[in-house]
C-alpha cells in the first residue's frame, strides 16, 4: 500500500465527535518564519545591548542574562501567550498546537524550545531537517519529544454580502436546489456585469413566478427572505 502524501491534512476527532482537520505546514514556510523571528530577536538585542555596554562589567552581566532570556524565552512566551504564534509564525500564517488541536501549553513549548539544540546537531538544524522531511506531519525532533504540531492557520471564512433589499415571501414553497439557486445569485452579483445579472435574473423570474421587470430587485428580496434577520 503506498504512503500517504506528506503535505495532507492531519485529521483528529475533538471530545464532541467532531472530525477537525489541520494542514500542517512544510519546512519551507517554517524555515521563513524562524528566520523571521531570528531577526526580530537581532534587532531587539541590538537595542538593548548597545546602552548596557556604557554599563561596563555590570553591562556585560546583564548583557549575558538578557541573551539567555531571549534566546530561549522567547518563542516559548510568543507560543504560549499568543495562541501558539511568534510574530515569525504570525507572518508566515502559522501556529504551533498540540497533537489533539488544543493550545499549546508551558511544559510542551520549554519541551519543543529546548530541543532546538539536539535539532541542531550536528550543524545548521540538520537533525531537525531530516526528521521534518521524513515524517508524515513535518514534526522536528522537538515537535516529537513535545507532542506538538506546527499548522497553517485556518483564515475565517466571510460570507459573501447580498444586496440591500425588502424581505420577501413567495407564496409557495422552495426545495433546495431552488434556494441555493438564489442565495448564489444574490452573493455572486457584485462579481458580475449588469448584463449578466439581468440575464440570470430573467432565467430565474420564470419558474419562481417573480415579475421579469423586476427581476433582480424580487430576487434579492427573496434571498433576504431566506436568510432571515441578520
Amino acid at each position: 500500500m503506498p504512503s500517504a502524501p506528506l503535505d495532507t491534512r492531519y485529521q483528529i476527532e475533538t471530545p464532541e465527535g467532531i472530525d477537525l482537520p489541520l494542514r500542517p505546514a512544510g519546512l519551507v514556510p517554517r524555515v521563513l518564519a524562524f528566520a523571521f523571528d531570528l531577526g526580530v530577536r537581532g534587532v531587539i538585542m541590538g537595542v538593548l545591548l548597545v546602552p548596557l555596554a556604557l554599563l561596563g562589567n555590570v553591562g556585560i552581566g546583564l548583557g549575558a542574562l538578557l541573551l539567555f532570556l531571549i534566546s530561549w524565552w522567547y518563542m516559548v512566551l510568543f507560543e504560549v501567550l499568543n495562541q501558539g504564534c511568534s510574530p515569525g509564525k504570525q507572518v508566515m500564517g502559522l501556529r504551533v498546537v498540540q497533537d489533539d488541536g488544543t493550545p499549546i501549553g508551558w511544559s510542551a513549548s520549554l519541551v519543543r524550545n529546548l530541543l532546538r539544540f539536539v535539532d541542531m546537531l550536528p550543524f545548521g538544524y540538520c537533525l531537525g531537517v531530516i526528521s521534518c522531511l521524513q515524517h508524515p506531519h513535518f514534526k522536528r525532533l522537538g515537535d516529537l519529544a513535545a507532542g506538538t504540531l506546527v499548522i497553517y492557520r485556518e483564515q475565517p471564512l466571510v460570507r459573501p454580502q447580498i444586496p440591500q433589499a425588502t424581505a420577501l415571501r413567495l407564496p409557495f414553497a422552495l426545495d433546495l436546489s431552488e434556494q441555493r439557486a438564489i442565495l448564489g445569485f444574490a452573493e455572486r452579483q457584485g462579481e458580475l456585469s449588469t448584463e449578466r445579472v439581468h440575464e440570470l435574473a430573467s432565467i430565474l423570474a420564470a419558474p419562481l413566478q417573480v415579475s421579469p421587470a423586476r427581476a433582480a430587485e424580487q430576487l434579492n428580496g427573496v434571498a433576504r427572505g431566506l436568510l432571515g434577520p441578520t
